[in-house]
């Protein structure tokens, strides 16, 4: 079943239904002032932080989930029926509500017919804007005049902070105020407290914003939230729209809102215009000076437009037109926003992610994020790893979380060695190469960037102290120490209990910090000779006979063997035993046989088998969750891409495609009623065979899924693949398909790209060319490369 559709043509997503089996969403703005959207117009709106800068209120885990966000309320003045103009907040009967939701990147529209009225209401927050817009066009589908009132309404937060305002209610029912003043209406939280706009993170302030509406006669408004709703109304038939019209309450203490009411009459045919504006600042100077610059829909439609050229040039980077439709829309559009929405979020907000405990940059998930955006925002790419390296302690580990509006490098204290997670800065050695290689850069490598807690260093020297980090700690084995956590939180290994994971992590570190230092003989002798150590430890104690183990305890427990009844096979070892080089090829093809028949399903990889449930919590804590959720033997999507890349250095692009569609979100758009979330983005987890709920997919949008999936789908699916002194063309694809093309913008310039397969291989070049020239191998020197050129590769051989 499915309940939408992808435009292509719009770049758009297009839900038909509107009662989805969850509640989908969408992203608006940017940190500066950002939010989210649903079909049902429901969500929340933030200023700088999801945590410290709530406007809007929301109850996460509610029913329905995403309520009550910002709606439109209609109301015949003739008739008093009433509904919203999004179908959710009043769900009238679908045989007489037909509704369609577009969601584009920062904007959504919501258009809805019902008893001969027609509304279609848009929401964004213009680029760099500190305020949101939404627009509702009305127009008389009706052969008779129509006088309606539309009320507009969201809920306010009485304190910016997200706990506080729902939890600490002692406190946060008496500091909020909602006044209406010269056609707006001034919200703030402790009021009488002086604003100190240079330090967000001061909560002992004021804090200001506003809400105003035109269009139509306005007759009356409520900022007072029980006044609008009604102390035993809901968002579903608030008493104001019952009775047809508002009290004109102020809002003091308690609970506060934006209500307001206008009329309108129509002609049969006729449409007009309501307008809402909401924004952070007061009303009388900052919310005054925004709505003054809204004089008509031509402002409205100028910042639209130019909202959609901002991220469709971010796109436009790469285009690509391939046999599978499924994948064009996710490369093309959806998996490129998706990873540039958790680039710029992280893990701070959604229906799901509070942004509590989170609302900075994750260390280990921050830095992995840079790998899908690199080719889309370069420049920003190495600010953020500027601000990631100066996170990094003197001892080469990192501070867990990084709040840009709190960190001060040279002078922060430098994490406790209980709190170091062991492969927190080894993903430097994913994303600076990446960066490096897309943007010709190889300066960045002697790049100052000061240490967290005291002194600085080149970048490169930053790498060298990551591996040093994990080489200094060292367990019985000689292997790296798991610490606190590897990649797998739920692994407790004991401090000096080692990860055979990250040991695969510090050998393609070591390996390619070799490769950098090929002009620094000193460097690239050290870290080969580190490699040579390494390999000699791996190859005595991390292969099992049939796969890779997982990890060996600090009392000598090992686990993901065949000796221990539970999580046998591990995902990760087995895939990054071969993305670092260190499997054998017939310890690749045992290791990648063991995923397939053990892990493999139709939903996705699993992470381990068989599910823990009998295992002590204190040594796995995997068995907290029930078996087949999350790490305890589920689907856990982050990892999707390490299984199709071990599948692409295999050769064998049959099992690497199969996979990458297992998980692909636009794949299961005919099947998300089992799926359950958005269609259009990837997902934290999903329940796997060994679940009840096999197929059920959860926390959308924000995981490092969206970016290994956009980096290995560009970089290796398709195999177009910077590198610092060139493109190399190296695709692996299915047989059956007969090629591809693609317009990839490198470097300010743009390269048409055809890839052809008479042959019907998976991978490996047999003939190059550029702009007609006969080229060897699969690799163009950027002295080749020109704007304009065409690149022609066959597969073959």
């Amino acid at each position: 079943m499915n309940y939408g559709h992808f435009d292509a043509d719009a770049r758009e997503y297009v839900i038909t239904r509107p009662d989805t089996p969850r509640a989908w969403s969408n992203y608006l703005g940017s940190r500066k002032y950002g939010g989210i959207i649903t079909t049902g117009a429901g969500g929340y709106s933030f200023a700088h932080s999801p945590a410290e800068g709530r406007i809007l209120r929301h109850r996460y885990n509610s029913v329905p989930m995403d309520l009550p966000g910002r709606q439109f309320y209609l109301r015949d003045a003739a008739t008093g029926d009433f509904w919203s103009a999004a179908w959710q907040a009043t769900a009238k009967p679908l045989d007489r509500y037909k509704t369609e939701t577009r969601f584009g990147p920062g904007y959504a529209t919501i258009i809805s017919e019902y008893s001969g009225i027609r509304s279609e209401s848009l929401y964004f927050v213009p680029l760099d804007a500190e305020h949101e817009v939404w627009r509702l066009r009305v127009t008389n589908t009706d052969a008779t005049p129509r006088v309606l009132d539309v009320f507009s309404f969201c809920e306010f937060t009485t304190e910016w902070n997200l706990k506080n305002d729902l939890l600490n209610l002692q406190y946060t029912q008496y500091i909020g105020e909602a006044r209406w003043r010269d056609g707006f209406i001034a919200a703030s939280s402790c009021a009488r407290l002086p604003e100190d706009p240079g330090n967000f993170a001061n909560r002992d302030q004021s804090r200001h914003w506003w809400m105003t509406q035109s269009g139509g006669e306005i007759l009356g408004h409520d900022c007072d939230r029980e006044a609008f709703l009604g102390p035993y109304g809901g968002f579903h038939n608030p008493d104001a729209v019952v009775r047809g019209t508002c009290t004109n309450t102020d809002g003091i203490s308690d609970n506060t809102c934006g209500a307001i009411q206008s009329r309108i009459t129509l002609a049969p045919g006729e449409s007009t215009e309501i307008l809402v504006l909401l924004g952070i600042g007061r009303a009388g100077t900052r919310g005054k000076s925004v709505a003054a610059s809204y004089t008509d829909s031509t402002r409205i439609d100028a910042e639209l437009a130019t909202l959609k050229t901002h991220w469709h040039s971010l796109f436009n980077m790469l285009t690509v037109h391939t046999p599978d439709a499924a994948f064009d829309h996710m490369v093309n559009t959806w998996g490129a926003y998706n990873a540039l929405m958790t680039f710029e979020w992280s893990r701070s907000c959604s229906l799901v992610y509070t942004g509590d405990q989170r609302d900075g940059f994750g260390f280990r998930d921050t830095v992995q994020d840079c790998l899908g955006v690199t080719a889309m925002l370069p420049d920003l790419v190495r600010e953020r790893l500027v601000l990631m390296l100066s996170a990094q302690d003197s001892s080469g580990g990192a501070q867990p979380e990084v709040r840009p509006w709190s960190h001060k490098p040279g002078h922060m204290a430098p994490t406790h060695p209980a709190e170091y997670r062991s492969d927190d800065c080894l993903w430097f050695f994913n994303a600076i190469p990446t960066y490096v290689a897309e943007s010709g850069d190889t300066a960045f490598y002697q790049t100052m960037v000061p240490y967290a807690d005291q002194g600085q260093a080149t970048v490169l020297d930053h790498l060298r102290r990551a591996m040093e980090f994990n080489l200094e700690r060292t367990g019985a084995n000689g292997l790296p120490c798991g610490l606190l956590a590897d990649w797998n939180d739920c692994l407790k290994l004991g401090y000096k209990g080692e990860s055979i994971f990250v040991t695969f992590q510090l050998r393609l570190a070591l390996k390619t910090y070799a490769e950098i230092c090929a002009g620094q003989p000193d460097e690239k002798l050290w870290a080969e000779s580190q490699l040579a150590a390494l390999d000699k430890k791996i190859a005595a104690v991390c292969w099992d006979g049939e796969w890779f183990r997982w990890a060996i305890a600090e009392d000598g427990t090992v686990f993901g063997t065949k000796d221990y009844p539970e999580g046998q096979v591990y995902l990760n070892t087995q895939a990054w035993a071969i993305l670092s080089g260190a499997a054998s090829e017939v310890q690749s093809a045992k290791a990648l046989q063991a995923v397939r028949d053990r892990l493999a399903s139709d939903w996705g990889v699993a992470l381990c088998a068989p599910p823990f449930e009998k295992t002590p919590v204190e040594v796995m804590r995997a068995v907290l969750f029930n078996p087949g959720n999350k790490e305890n033997g589920g689907i856990f999507s982050h990892t999707q891409s390490w299984a199709v890349l071990a599948e692409v250095l295999a050769g064998d692009g049959d099992t690497a495609w199969k996979y990458y569609r297992s998980f692909l979100p636009s794949v299961q758009n005919d099947m998300a009623d089992i799926r359950e979330i958005e269609p259009y983005v990837h997902c934290q987890s999903t329940h796997s065979q060994f679940s009840e709920k096999a197929g059920r997919s959860r926390v959308p949008w924000l995981s490092g899924t969206a970016s290994w999936a956009h980096f290995t789908a560009t970089h290796h699916l398709l195999g177009i693949r910077p590198e610092p002194d060139g493109l190399r063309i190296d695709p692996c694809i299915p047989r059956d398909w007969p090629g591809f093309t693609a317009t990839r913008q490198f470097r300010r310039m743009t390269l048409h790209i055809e890839v052809t397969n008479p042959d019907g291989k998976n991978r490996g070049i047999a003939k190059l060319t550029a702009d007609g020239q006969s080229l060897e191998g699969n690799f163009i020197p950027a002295s080749v490369l020109r704007d304009g050129i065409r690149i022609q590769a066959q597969l073959g051989g």
